[in-house]
């Protein structure tokens, strides 16, 4: 599957070859609706691997970003990795491994595994390791970037707080990568896939959260990562409308399986323009308040060509982007292979139709009940995705927050997991598949935990160790 970050659309230089030409309104949207859900019988699946890169003896220390691009020069290349991957490189030097599209999760999972051992064998001569977290738990945001998209990219989120560079320089995820389903209606169709993703957003991010640590201390919240998207441009960061399902008292909403093609289209020209392509060494900031579709209809300092739209589309970073397949956003990285269970519980319940039904019941009722207990009226300001939004009260917030200890997020995990194992059984995933999703289905979710509380437990008993010998030392003649 292909990279989630600008750099990988790699847009042509505007300032290479003749002036491309000015796109209007229509060919815009007919643009959108045509590229970004791909149909067909879902088959493949894909994962987009974000890595922290540390030193080896002191993770806390900043590590030069040219010690990390020697030691991956071996794996820049096109075809360098065993399994077909791609290599990039985040704004804040993280790097991320985009897995080649495999008919299957057996097969997906097999080259993946190939490709992070090239990896780690790579990175392990230069002393460097690489961990997965959410969030950087130690060191500051410091972008190692040096181009004009991040720059712009920096400038804009900067108008709203540090949160943009938090999210650029120091998070981390498993983006999971699934085609967009049949055309039609169903359980298998675009709008079904679509909306249960959305649904079972808040889930995941609880079952799965791993960032409760910032420069060192815990920052209240399960997934940190979560809350700092949260507090992002919401216009390029909230669910679409009508994207999950209706809350209580509000009627079903549109059905489950309708087309979202509309909604997204709407979603992608109402977002504000992050950057503005220019030749040379010109800033490429965008103005303050552009919309795309201000700038189709005469808003911009030059009409916007298919590049530009092409390059803004690469700029949205909702919970789930269409982009010909759907790509999933919302789970926190994984320490070592731990990747390999959330890759597995996301396909099964999207890809077998026993567990989707299952999932799909499940998902609807948080947001039944979540809507009751804070009175249903989470979401209703303007933009905040017909009842998704990330406000104070909503599940996203809960699962954020509290992971899985909350207690309707946590029973619907252990009902999503439980739909998943025998779905895994049926889709043919192999015994090391399952065997990880039964692991940490033990581990964690039937005790109502997820990794966070394992990087907190380990927080609260070095600093029981640090407090003891302080107090050792103290007494000492």
């Amino acid at each position: 599957m292909t990279s989630s970050r600008p750099e990988a659309a790699h847009p042509p230089d505007p300032g290479d070859g003749p002036a491309a030409e000015p796109l209007t309104e229509s060919d815009a949207e007919e643009h959108i609706h045509g590229i970004c859900f791909k149909t067909g019988p879902p088959r493949q699946v894909g994962v987009e691997l974000e890595w922290l890169v540390r030193d080896g003896r002191d993770p806390g220390i900043r590590v030069d970003q040219q010690r990390v691009a020697a030691a991956l020069a071996g794996l820049s290349a096109h075809g360098a990795f065993p399994g077909g991957g791609r290599l990039t490189t985040e704004p804040g030097g993280q790097v991320e491994i985009s897995s080649a599209p495999a008919e299957g999760l057996a097969p997906c999972v097999d080259i993946t595994c190939r490709d992070l051992s090239a990896l780690r064998q790579a990175v392990l001569p230069a002393g460097l390791c690489l961990t997965g977290e959410g969030l950087d738990p130690l060191r500051s945001p410091h972008r190692v970037l040096q181009v004009p998209r991040y720059a712009a990219m920096e400038e804009f989120f900067n108008r709203a707080g540090p949160w943009g560079r938090l999210m650029m320089c120091s998070t981390a995820s498993v983006q999971v990568c699934l085609d967009a389903g049949e055309q039609g209606s169903g359980w298998d169709s675009v709008g079904w896939r679509w909306r249960l993703l959305h649904a079972l957003g808040p889930v995941f991010v609880a079952a799965f959260a791993n960032s409760p640590l910032r420069e060192g201390r815990p920052t209240g919240w399960k997934s940190t990562r979560q809350a700092i998207w949260a507090r992002l441009d919401p216009c390029r960061t909230r669910p679409p409308e009508n994207a999950v399902p209706a809350v209580a008292g509000q009627g079903r909403g549109l059905p489950l399986d309708a087309d979202p093609r509309a909604a997204w289209i709407d979603y992608a020209l109402s977002a504000e323009v992050m950057c503005v392509r220019r030749p040379g060494n010109e800033a490429w900031t965008a103005p303050a308040g552009l919309t795309f579709r201000d700038w189709l209809r005469g808003g911009g300092e030059r009409p916007p060509t298919l590049e530009d739209l092409s390059y803004h589309l690469s700029t949205l970073f909702p919970p789930v982007r269409p982009r010909g397949h759907l790509e999933y956003r919302v789970i926190d990285a994984q320490a070592g292979d731990g990747w390999i269970v959330p890759a597995a519980v996301v396909t099964a319940l999207l890809d077998d139709e026993a567990a989707s039904q299952a999932a799909m019941d499940a998902a609807e009722s948080l947001w039944h009940l979540a809507s009751t207990a804070c009175g249903g009226d989470f979401g209703d300001e303007a933009g905040a995705g017909g009842g998704a939004g990330w406000d104070c009260g909503s599940p996203w917030e809960w699962a954020a927050r509290h992971g899985p200890t909350d207690p309707i997020i946590g029973d619907i995990s252990v009902k999503c997991f439980e739909a998943a194992e025998p779905a895994l059984d049926r889709l043919g995933a192999p015994a090391m598949v399952r065997d990880a999703v039964t692991v940490f289905a033990e581990r964690y979710v039937t005790r109502y935990r997820c990794p966070a509380d394992d990087r907190l437990d380990e927080a609260r008993a070095a600093a029981s160790a640090c407090e003891g010998a302080s107090i050792v030392e103290g007494i000492r003649p």
